[in-house]
């Protein structure tokens, strides 16, 4: 599993890095000034919160289970990304098997 993140401090310390590879996390971090790195991840979860966690849910598992929806019925799919060629992000990632 592969962690990204911004170049914030609290990403960068020893003590989160050691965390992340404890749990079997690979960190990952773009480069100073490489700040369009994180573009396609911060307009999704732009996108997915206008869309569905801006809901009021009645409990976490209700919450979980309409975000879980919303990401494997709707945005892997059947919407198209830019990012991807204008593919489905499933689509794509059938063709990198």
């Amino acid at each position: 599993m592969l962690f990204h993140s911004d170049r914030g401090s609290q990403y960068a310390s020893e003590s989160f890095r050691r965390t992340l590879g404890s749990c079997g996390f690979v960190p990952s971090m773009s480069r100073k000034g490489n700040a369009w790195a994180n573009a396609v991840a911060e307009s999704f979860f732009a996108t997915l919160e206008n869309e569905e966690v801006t809901g009021v849910h009645a409990s976490k598992a209700e919450a979980h289970a309409a975000i879980t929806g919303d990401i494997h019925g709707f945005h892997n799919p059947v919407r198209l990304h830019s990012a991807l060629g204008f593919l489905f992000p499933d689509d794509d990632a059938n063709r990198l098997k």
